[in-house]
């Protein structure tokens, strides 16, 4: 088995370009966002191994504690290529308006949703709002 630095880059690399070096660009930009944070990667694949979502590259950690009892480990922001542009996660956030509120307007040409902000291409989009919204996201969910 690979490890998770070597999986993540071979993610990267298998993109096309200029899709390629933009996940390249944010991968660093979120782990100097987030120093010292955990890393996974998530094939897309289910139990079965069929294709169930895209393969995302994940950072930080949080625990989700169900009704019944039990809790589950998981990344706090996620960071995928998808069919039109690249989709960045922000996990476990209680207001589902938070993420459009605060940057939708300040983004750029994104679409936002209550966990996503999916886009183009980076230069579509202001990554310094991109990278506060990280930031604030992973300290949401600590």
């Amino acid at each position: 088995m690979t490890n998770i630095q070597q999986q993540i880059e071979a993610y990267i690399a298998s993109q096309p370009e200029p899709k390629r070096s933009d996940m390249q660009t944010l991968h660093r930009a979120i782990q100097e966002a987030m120093p010292a944070c955990k890393l996974w990667f998530l094939d897309g694949k289910n139990s079965e191994g069929k294709i169930v979502t895209n393969p995302n590259i994940g950072y930080g950690l949080q625990t989700t504690t169900y009704a019944d009892g039990t809790s589950r480990e998981f990344y706090q922001i996620g960071l995928s290529a998808n069919t039109t542009g690249l989709s960045v996660y922000i996990l476990g956030l209680k207001d589902k308006q938070h993420l459009a509120q605060t940057y939708g307007e300040k983004l750029g040409k994104a679409n936002v949703t209550g966990y996503c902000i999916k886009f183009k291409a980076l230069k579509n989009i202001n990554v310094d709002v991109l990278l506060t919204a990280v930031r604030d996201g992973a300290a949401q969910t600590t």
